[in-house]
């Protein structure tokens, strides 16, 4: 069975931003992977991050509807909720690998959801925290992860 692949709000939102082509492309093949092989996880924080972004910061951006859909539909991937577990695990990492406090959200996270890989373009690819590895989306291609 492939491991389940947390996705940062990033790889959401290139898949959505017609201003940004090859990353869109790049992003929505690995959205595309994430539903057809039912392997992706986020977090509330990652929906309510892509929301704003879709809505507010992306020319074009996404109606208010569209991009409650979307938020909607990714539901479906189990969104972890932001509670005690996920902030104390934020702190540890933060302390440890001394990344930022919303990247060390997103790996506390991607931890308690037991994800294999973290998708995302902000952290260090191949970096590890524990058994969770950073890919990026723009570096590896859904297949080449498959390979592996």
């Amino acid at each position: 069975m492939p491991a389940d692949i947390f996705v940062d709000t990033n790889v959401l939102v290139y898949s959505r931003d017609a201003s940004e082509l090859a990353k869109q492309a790049r992003a929505h093949a690995w959205v595309e992977h994430l539903w057809r092989t039912r392997t992706g996880r986020l977090s509330y924080q990652v929906l309510q991050e892509y929301y704003v972004t879709v809505t507010e910061k992306l020319s074009p951006g996404l109606s208010a509807g569209s991009a409650r859909k979307d938020v909607l539909a990714l539901y479906a991937w189990q969104p972890v909720a932001m509670d005690r577990r996920v902030l104390e695990g934020a702190w540890q990492i933060q302390d440890r690998y001394r990344i930022s406090w919303w990247d060390a959200l997103i790996v506390s996270a991607a931890r308690l959801a037991d994800c294999r890989y973290l998708l995302s373009e902000d952290l260090q690819t191949n970096q590890e925290f524990g058994r969770l590895k950073v890919i990026s989306p723009f570096s590896l291609s859904p297949a080449a992860l498959d390979a592996q």
